[in-house]
């Protein structure tokens, strides 16, 4: 008879109910993971609320108080992470054609706008502590709440915070920096009620303003992020470069130029670039290479691209006359790159790009003694100049 060992069986079915767990997680979509998160976030927060609130009404403490307050105001802050997670997941429609992420930009905003409100409250009424003191009653339990509250801050600011890095989610990066500093806030409060227990000074106010006023701070410095991205941030200069890289192992790509990408929501990336190919291919192959680049683009990186393309000469006259102009421009020690070469030889006109380094800011000027230094020196010729700018390189 076959003898059953049960705490192996045990150990057994824990373990593997385990690695289903993780599993489970790694299966979950982005805005999964983050509701998650945030769920998670809401359980702390109420937990070290009411604690905190109970505790600093037996004590008298305004600080403490406060800091339960500012803990309801986090609970918001996953509720609104919560709700705009699932809004922003929304499928593109007639009216969104891009689909609805940037809403999370907007739960960055509104609660990064709460931790500013938050922080203005508990100002007011440290002002008010500090013109008509009361002594907090600290006790044991006042203080083993504190120093809980400061440890259990710490884990939930670093766990949020992180995942909303990996998951680039300017809510919960918000969220989970509001959570690390209340830890600060929480530890200066801990300072304060060790110094009344020890020297009887009353610095309980003091400490409040003290708090408010980094909490304002806080919250100015967290509503940046998602206000540039709603007005257009720029992609990193490592995607730019990747991007500029990898095209140009396109077999009959001669050059990349104009890379113009801005983030559609967290997730989503709709940009622009042209490549230089060769005058002799034809528009079937040119065709051929534009679709390859865009598929790639939107697989490797989930970018919506337009790939435009500009016509490089590498025979005949014009090819020479490319290789003068582009020659001499290049001489010059404030021109970073030119483009879009062509020339319109019935029309004796030139067109090119020209792209200058971050020492040129008069571009009136510039385009004025340009295009009169070239038609000077290539006589005969009509130039028509396009001043590029160059936002992702230095």
């Amino acid at each position: 008879m076959k003898v059953i060992d049960y705490k192996y069986t045990k150990k057994c079915l824990i373990t593997i109910s385990f690695l289903k767990f993780i599993f489970y997680l790694c299966c979950m979509d982005r805005y999964e993971q983050i509701i998650r998160t945030s769920i998670v976030g809401v359980i702390a927060n109420i937990f070290l609320a009411s604690f905190k609130a109970l505790v600093g009404l037996i004590s008298g403490s305004i600080a403490i108080i406060m800091d339960a307050v500012n803990n309801l105001s986090d609970v918001l802050s996953s509720v609104i992470t919560i709700v705009g997670t699932k809004l922003s997941a929304r499928p593109a429609d007639a009216k969104h054609p891009f689909g609805h992420g940037r809403i999370e930009y907007f739960s960055a905003i509104i609660i990064s706008i709460i931790i500013i409100i938050a922080g203005f409250s508990s100002l007011i009424e440290s002002g008010k502590k500090i013109i008509n003191p009361t002594v907090p009653d600290y006790t044991t339990l006042t203080l083993v709440v504190i120093i809980v509250a400061i440890g259990v801050k710490i884990v939930l600011g670093r766990y949020v915070k992180a995942a909303g890095v990996k998951l680039e989610c300017d809510s919960l990066v918000a969220s989970g920096a509001d959570a690390i500093f209340d830890a600060i806030v929480t530890l200066l409060t801990l300072v304060s009620a060790v110094i009344m227990l020890v020297w009887k000074i009353n610095l309980d106010g003091i400490f409040g303003l003290l708090i408010s006023l980094f909490i304002i701070k806080t919250g100015f410095k967290l509503l940046g992020s998602p206000i540039n991205q709603l007005l257009g941030l720029g992609v990193p200069k490592s995607l730019v470069n990747d991007i500029r890289n990898e095209v140009m192992n396109f077999p009959g790509v001669y050059g990349v130029f104009d890379i113009i990408m801005n983030y559609y929501g967290p997730e989503t990336i709709i940009g622009s670039l042209h490549v230089n190919v060769a005058d002799t291919m034809t528009a079937s192959e040119i065709h051929g290479l534009t679709r390859k680049i865009a598929y790639y683009l939107h697989k490797e990186h989930n970018i919506i691209s337009t790939v435009g393309i500009y016509a490089i000469n590498l025979k005949d006259q014009m090819g020479t006359l490319q290789k003068e102009v582009t020659t001499y421009l290049l001489d010059k020690p404030y021109i970073a790159s030119i483009h879009g070469f062509y020339h319109y030889k019935d029309e004796h006109v030139v067109t090119l790009d020209i792209v200058p380094n971050r020492s040129v800011y008069d571009y009136d000027k510039f385009f004025h003694d340009e295009t009169e230094d070239l038609e000077k020196h290539f006589q005969g010729l009509h130039f028509q100049l396009v001043i590029d700018h160059n936002y992702t390189e230095e």
